[in-house]
């Protein structure tokens, strides 16, 4: 039996915003460059080719997944990653990857002749 429970354990909601927040390229890099320290946006955005409102509207994703924390330093906003976001995302993908092993390993058994319940 596959740990079903693990990956039952996220809200639904949650985890559809963290994944959709995920899906897109930018956001990612935006993801990975606060992961080695906090930025501002004003910051984050002259990494990038677009207007400081599409990066803004990148971190308001990303923080609505719960990714990113924004906080307040004078007339800028520090973007800081939310570790324990970014690690559920993880964990839902770790418990997906052992039900596939599960599945391949029982594919195995029944390939060599044996069954998972001798």
């Amino acid at each position: 039996m596959y740990n079903q429970m693990v990956v039952y354990l996220a809200d639904a909601a949650v985890t559809d915003r963290i994944f959709h927040a995920l899906a897109d390229s930018t956001r990612r890099d935006i993801i990975a460059r606060v992961l080695v320290g906090g930025h501002s946006v004003t910051e984050l955005a002259a990494n990038y080719t677009m207007s400081f409102a599409a990066v803004q509207k990148h971190v308001a994703v990303l923080h609505d997944a719960g990714l990113v924390a924004k906080e307040r330093r004078g007339r800028e906003q520090l973007v800081t990653v939310r570790i324990e976001s970014v690690t559920e995302a993880a964990v839902i993908l770790d418990a997906w990857q052992e039900i596939w092993r599960g599945r391949i390993s029982r594919m195995d058994d029944l390939l060599a002749g044996h069954t998972s319940d001798t």
